[in-house]
């Protein structure tokens, strides 16, 4: 097998050296423009999973790591003159020209050719010579760009520019450092990668103290866009910057300059590929994906994708079955990794919303940006750090976050815990009956603080389906009531909310079981919107609401406002996402009015808040109302994240005592960013830039996720359906969970037996002394 390897960086080299160590038979080349010791950064991270890996694969090339690795195990965060330390981290880093040199070295006692200062041939030729072609050629890859229309590149730039720069002195750290300079937030990522590996100091001490003499560390320092320029570094030449940084965190580096290696200002770009390979050529490394410096991952990845690359070479019986399982077992671990990467960038491109959180908030908010540290693995990690960030928060001793109080308006909630509104479509005529009862009656047992109905339509006309419950009527009032005594008299303490809505175009269709948002065969209703505008094809086109439509609206939910009181419920919800009615009129791509209800969003907003004047004149001043809205539409053209934050902000000041922030389901064709708690960064951004209430939803599964969205004040409650769904005593299993018996979370006196988890299989048997070979 004839081998061509364009780029010699680490997982380029890596590849190469794994290939002909399995094969010596291969004969494998690397194309290299620069020369062996060109190379541009400083430090490279490596986790513990890596290195094993690499143990596994390539002893020789471990054991010669392994001389040259710092290793460290605290992550210092300074903010405004104080520095929290939180222990228990674990990372290694080492040069990246050591890191190069030892794959060099390695290489050559292979036998593969090592061609530097050479630009490699095009991946089209050197595809017709040899057997694989393995672009390993970086972020601005040169064949992902030649064949775009095979690999399918999505390149996006983000807000942020950084620069790489090194200090010739080791910090005992990882350390984050906060400056608020005159032009803005400017933030400092910073690690050791030589000398030898310090014993922890006093975090008490002053800053300088936390360096040593000799080794080096990479220092990265980043910023939004508009504060770059303001401080004139988009004018600044290389020593400019170098020195305006290290005048900037003189304090933290001790009064040491800081030197550059060819460093430049960047924006950090996401690369994502539809696919990794076009015949027998294939992309690895940040050629296929790139993920976020902030994590740490780039070379971790490329490593890693010559591991698989080579294991599925080895295993599979041609190149294209062994390209086709590389992607494969790949994929996955990559996406997982730039969701997480995306959601740290995204915390540092945010970073001045949160400048302002008590310190040990700010500081365990950090820790937790990318959702891979969580409250529960940082509390195995330090304790006592996590310990005093709760004690910060006023935590009692012994209660988890999400088991600590909540007022909300008049009303006060014993945990953070909200079963999120879910369609149950098994209404009659719009009126709740037996399941109901039972279903929201087993959730409100199972300790949740809030349990949230269904959206409620307030009209007949307004239904999404024949099966959806309504409130257009007294008798559908009465058997609401029958629901809400239930939960008051058997589950006290458990308050229970109604969301109030009007489904506009996307109503008249069939069960989701039957057909999810396809119209009814038979039996359809005329539908209503801001715009003449069918949800997809296929779907009804609705009429555009007159003015004497809105009035008959508005009519209609203040009357459904007035029956939900009397019906008992202790808070009400306004449904203004997911395509709906009120939603309709948010969104510039579902609005396409003229006259003052559409245009610019201001006059978008106009009749969702007459709406809410009207719901929240109807309802009782004593009892709180929560608005839900659609942060984004995942849709070029729609509604963005700063929309959103001004749509929470004109409802909270027409009297939300919340806003429940979901995402999408406006329009048929949206590409949502799917992943574990995707949509909490809109209520955080909410949250932290209004400083108004909000309820996270998406993809929260765990306690653990609750209790670090609560502590790190992203949110203030989170909603859960389908974990809701999976088990109705979610809230009670997780309290047992945790070993929590509390006011928070009490069990229901005829369930009091169960409140332990039950028993399973021996587990202590007795452990094998010898083993026999």
């Amino acid at each position: 097998m004839r081998v061509a390897v364009i780029g010699g960086g680490p997982g380029g080299l890596y590849a190469a050296a794994l290939l002909k160590r399995l094969d010596p038979t291969r004969e494998v080349t690397v194309w290299e423009r620069n020369a062996p010791e060109d190379t541009f950064g400083f430090g490279v991270v490596l986790s513990d999973e890596t290195l094993g890996g690499i143990e596994h694969a390539d002893p020789e090339v471990y054991r010669a790591l392994q001389q040259e690795f710092v290793r460290w195990d605290d992550i210092d965060i300074v903010h405004r003159g104080r520095t929290l330390t939180s222990g228990g981290h674990g990372f290694a880093a080492l040069g990246r020209r050591r890191l190069l040199s030892v794959l060099h070295r390695r290489c050559r006692d292979l036998g593969i050719a090592l061609r530097f200062r050479t630009e490699a041939p095009p991946a089209a030729e050197l595809a017709r010579t040899h057997d694989l072609v393995i672009a390993a050629d970086g972020v601005h890859s040169a064949t992902r760009t030649a064949h775009a229309d095979a690999f399918g590149p999505a390149l996006t730039t983000h807000r942020c520019r950084y620069i790489w720069l090194a200090a010739d002195f080791a910090l005992d750290a990882f350390r984050f450092e906060i400056a608020e300079t005159a032009h803005g937030v400017v933030q400092l990522h910073a690690y050791p990668y030589a000398g030898p590996s310090p014993g922890h100091l006093s975090a008490d001490g002053p800053a300088a103290g936390r360096l040593l003499p000799d080794g080096a560390s990479t220092v990265i320092v980043e910023m939004r866009e508009e504060v770059w320029r303001a401080a004139g570094l988009d004018r600044a030449d290389e020593r400019e910057s170098a020195e305006w940084c290290a005048k900037t965190f003189a304090d933290g580096l001790g009064g040491r300059p800081l030197r550059s290696n060819n460093s430049s200002w960047t924006a950090f770009r996401t690369v994502v590929n539809d696919r990794w390979s076009h015949g027998n050529t294939v992309l690895l490394g940040d050629a296929a994906h790139t993920a976020h410096f902030s994590i740490g991952s780039g070379t971790k990845l490329a490593v890693e994708d010559a591991l698989a690359l080579a294991a599925c070479l080895q295993e599979q019986p041609g190149i294209d079955a062994a390209l086709a399982a590389y992607e494969a077992e790949r994929r996955p671990v990559v996406a997982s990794t730039q969701r997480a990467a995306h959601a740290s960038l995204a915390w540092f491109e945010e970073l001045a919303t949160y400048i302002d959180q008590p310190p040990r908030q700010f500081a365990f908010n950090l820790l937790t940006r990318s959702r891979r540290v969580t409250h529960d693995n940082l509390r195995l990690r330090d304790s006592g750090f996590v310990a005093a960030v709760e004690d910060e928060a006023g935590t009692p001793d012994g209660t988890p976050p999400m088991f600590t109080p909540f007022r909300l308006g008049g009303l006060t909630l014993r945990n953070r815990v909200v079963v999120s509104p879910m369609d149950m479509y098994s209404a009659t005529d719009g009126v709740p009956g037996d399941f109901h009862l039972v279903h929201l009656g087993a959730r409100a047992l199972g300790g949740a603080g809030l349990v949230m109905t269904e959206m409620v339509c307030v009209s007949e006309q307004g239904r999404i389906t024949p099966g959806c419950a309504g409130l257009w009527t007294e008798a559908q009032a009465d058997a609401w009531r029958r629901v809400t005594d239930f939960v008051h008299a058997q589950a006290p303490g458990t308050a229970i909310g109604l969301q109030l809505g009007h489904a506009g175009r996307k109503g008249s269709t069939k069960l989701m079981w039957e057909g999810i948002d396809e119209p009814l065969d038979d039996g359809n209703w005329p539908l209503v919107a801001a715009s003449p505008l069918p949800y997809k094809p296929g779907s009804q086109r609705p009429q555009e609401l007159s003015a004497d439509g809105l009035g008959e609206i508005r009519r209609q939910f203040g009357d459904a406002a007035r029956r939900a009181a009397r019906g008992g419920f202790d808070l009400l919800e306004l449904h203004c996402a997911h395509g709906y009615l009120l939603s309709g009129f948010l969104s510039p791509l579902t609005n396409h009015r003229t006259d003052a209800y559409g245009g610019s969003l201001s006059r978008r907003l106009r009749f969702p808040l007459e709406v809410f004047d009207t719901v929240r004149e109807a309802w009782p001043d004593d009892r709180p109302i929560t608005v839900r809205i659609s942060a984004t539409d995942w849709a070029d053209g729609g509604t963005t994240a700063e929309d959103a934050v001004a749509i929470a902000a004109a409802f909270a000041a027409h009297g939300a005592d919340a806003i429940d922030v979901s995402t999408g389901q406006v329009v048929a064709d949206e590409r949502p960013d799917f992943g574990r708690s995707y949509q909490t960064p809109f209520a955080d951004r909410i949250r932290n830039t209004l400083g108004i209430p909000v309820i996270a939803v998406g993809a929260i599964s765990s306690w653990d996720d609750v209790n670090s969205l609560v502590l790190a004040g992203r949110t203030d409650l989170c909603a859960l359906a389908r974990p809701h769904l999976y088990d109705p005593h979610w809230t009670l299993h997780a309290a047992a969970d945790q070993g929590y018996q509390g006011p928070g979370a009490p069990w229901p006196l005829p369930y009091q037996a169960g409140s332990r988890t039950p028993p399973t299989g021996r587990t202590d048997a007795p452990k094998p002394r010898l083993t026999l070979r």
